[in-house]
């Protein structure tokens, strides 16, 4: 009883102290009544919440498990004789290590107060306090210091720019669920105006849909009769140009159009089949690297133990870091090879002529094509993030919110990849820009290319090497790891190498010569046999060699280090190049078994939506880790699972932003008298 009465004492004695440093009486006199009923036999009901909503110290400290979580719900639940609960967030540091702990305090307290509440170690219970440090057997350090704290709000508040952006969003994806209705209710109407019997021609071509034509035009069955033609012809002779011109927006932003195509798994001749495997197994690739490393940086219990096994064992090729994120560059190549390829055959159509407006036109589509599924994936970051109630790990999503905010105009712009790594807006988003940026040097390769060929040798030389001399000097100056790394501490690896134009235009580049090679030649390059026996040799081993030494090379050097400076320099180019081979001898009927999984008929549907599912999938697994409200706890089987869940939503989500938003703007176009 004596010891209680003297901890009361002590309690009393601090909250004077406090009360000199600005804190309210009322957020004393509530704090005090709280700590006081704890000592009480009977504690009182909300006094019971609010102590079981604190985050208390787990097992396994030494293997990661530092973060203390609380319960959110628990503590929104307090309803105290003058206060509600408020749930908040103390971020600490002991020696190198930085975590949080959740406390459930009165709602009468802002954070500043309760920032000096716990600095002052008034949060104490029989003499112990509420907030432990780390114990002094586990560090050699035990004292704490507080470094931020934040407190979340019950409710949602209101903010502008998220109302604005989820209105945009609803706009975008309801206008073609109206502009279909509108095509319906026009086929119908002119189905009434035919016999019975007359059928409206589908054209095979992806820019027809259902019954009605992108043309001006109506296509009819010559089977109908001459009179029922004739109708139809001076029904839509009527139409002014300004209706005409409605039509002609509404059929491009209606489901019966932009649908139309996208699950077919038919090649229709489509050239350069092996892309679409090489595509989506890239894609899955990714999702897996992200499912894993997000969650890694975020909330799981025993990061330690992961970054032992997981670091140290080739067998996870599909969770570190190393190794998946060349799947990025796999990335580049097809979009260098599709780009030479896509402007070779416009100049092909226009009288073998490269012209400042066929060169405007190009990059402009490119621009239609990726701006605005990428905006409306920033306004929904803006949008939903806002509106969705904070949790225990919030603070990764409550930075895109913020950056995104401030920054989203770079993303418009294209080139978000050149801003300051903590102000990057969506950062999975940076792969648009570059690539952007990237793709406005074809025009001027293919130029070189057509004025002489040994000039655009040298040229792309130059440019490899000065691609690949940047990341190598780069890694020897900051001491870079070659490998994307697994915590948030070294930001220098993400500011000066990762997403910057002058360390990752090799593979680009690679892409852009091959396109054009494969869009040009008079004959196969391949024609012996040892030759394709050389080249898959060769083609496997450096993969795996690339593979292997992003393990042997793990550690972040200390000093300059010729092998890692090397390896940055060439790994990605060298991993194109074996890419570009497999894609080359799939087209030149030596791709064997390879060719026949990457060719199949399955992955074609998958790839007509992978734009979209390569911008969904990181807001599915960014919002799915910040509303946990315990740590995740990494095992392969758990991951496995989480990496299908996250997979399957991406997929559905990835075809419905497809039909709704990407098909649609791609299918607009300028309305000419």
């Amino acid at each position: 009883m004596m010891l209680q009465l003297s901890v009361f004492i002590l309690q009393v004695t601090v909250f004077s102290c406090v009360h000199i440093h600005n804190v309210t009486q009322k957020c004393l006199e509530d704090t005090e009544g709280f700590l006081s009923e704890l000592h009480n036999d009977k504690p009182s009901k909300y006094a019971m919440l609010m102590y079981d909503a604190f985050g208390k110290m787990g097992s396994d400290v030494v293997g990661g498990n530092v973060n203390r979580p609380g319960s959110l719900q628990e503590c929104l639940l307090v309803h105290g004789p003058t206060f509600n609960g408020q749930f908040c967030q103390v971020f600490l540091k002991q020696e190198s290590i930085q975590y949080f702990v959740d406390i459930c305090v009165p709602g009468s307290c802002n954070e500043d107060e309760v920032q000096a509440l716990v600095v002052y170690n008034v949060f104490q219970k029989d003499g112990a306090s509420l907030i432990p440090p780390i114990p002094s057997v586990l560090l050699i350090q035990s004292t704490q210091a507080i470094y931020a704290t934040q407190c979340f709000a019950g409710t949602v508040s209101k903010d502008f720019s998220a109302v604005i952006c989820l209105f945009l969003c609803c706009l975008l994806m309801i206008l073609p669920l109206l502009a279909s209705i509108y095509i319906a209710a026009i086929k119908w109407k002119w189905q009434k105006r035919i016999s019975p019997g007359v059928n409206l021609a589908l054209n095979s071509n992806l820019t027809h849909y259902g019954t009605l034509s992108s043309s001006k035009s109506v296509q009819m069955d010559f089977t109908a009769s001459e009179t029922t033609q004739t109708e139809c012809r001076e029904a839509e002779g009527d139409a002014d140009e300004k209706s005409k011109c409605l039509y002609d927006c509404l059929q491009s932003f209606s489901l019966q159009r932009s649908s139309s195509g996208v699950l077919s798994a038919a090649s229709n001749g489509q050239s350069y089949l092996s892309l679409n495997g090489i595509r989506i197994l890239s894609l899955l690739w990714i999702i897996s690297g992200h499912s894993v490393q997000l969650s890694v940086w975020n909330n799981i219990d025993n990061e330690k133990r992961w970054k032992e096994a997981v670091e140290k064992n080739p067998l996870y090729i599909f969770s570190f870091s190393g190794p998946v994120y060349l799947a990025v560059d796999t990335f580049l190549l097809l979009g260098g090879l599709l780009s030479a390829k896509s402007l070779l055959a416009s100049i092909e159509a226009a009288d073998d002529k490269l012209s400042p407006a066929l060169v405007a036109e190009f990059l402009f589509k490119r621009f239609k094509r990726v701006q605005p599924l990428q905006l409306f994936i920033v306004c929904l970051v803006i949008g939903l993030f806002s509106v969705i109630p904070k949790g225990p790990f919030w603070v990764i999503v409550e930075d895109q919110i913020l950056n995104c905010k401030k920054y989203w105009w770079s993303n418009m712009l294209l080139i978000n990849n050149l801003l300051d790594i903590t102000d990057v807006c969506a950062p999975w988003t940076w792969y648009l820009s570059i690539d952007f940026q990237f793709f406005i040097s074809t025009p001027l390769l293919i130029f070189i290319y057509r004025l002489n060929k040994y000039a655009l040798l040298a040229v792309a030389s130059f440019l490899l090497v000065t691609s690949c001399l940047a990341s190598a000097l780069l890694t020897t100056l900051l001491h870079l790891p070659v490998h994307q790394p697994t915590t948030q501490d070294n930001e220098t690896y993400f500011q000066y190498y990762y997403n910057k134009p002058y360390t990752r235009y090799g593979p680009y580049l690679v892409g852009i010569l091959v396109g054009i090679f494969m869009k040009t030649r008079q004959s196969n390059l391949l024609k012996h046999k040892w030759k394709v026996a050389v080249g898959w040799a060769s083609c496997f081993s450096i993969m795996a060699l690339l593979v292997g030494l992003a393990y042997a090379l793990r550690g972040v050097p200390s000093h300059p280090s010729v092998p890692h400076s090397l390896y940055q320099g060439l790994h990605r180019t060298l991993w194109a190049m074996s890419v570009a081979w497999i894609i080359l001898a799939s087209e030149e009927g030596y791709g064997g078994l390879v060719n026949r999984i990457l060719s199949l008929n399955m992955w074609i549907p998958l790839s007509n939506i992978s734009f979209a599912c390569y911008l969904i999938h990181p807001v599915l697994i960014i919002l799915y880790n910040g509303k946990q409200e315990t740590a995740i706890h990494y095992t392969d089987l758990n991951f496995f699972y989480l990496f299908m869940g996250h997979t399957a939503l991406t997929v559905t989500l990835g075809y419905v932003l497809t039909v709704l938003i990407e098909r649609p703007f791609s299918f607009l176009k300028r309305c000419r008298k």
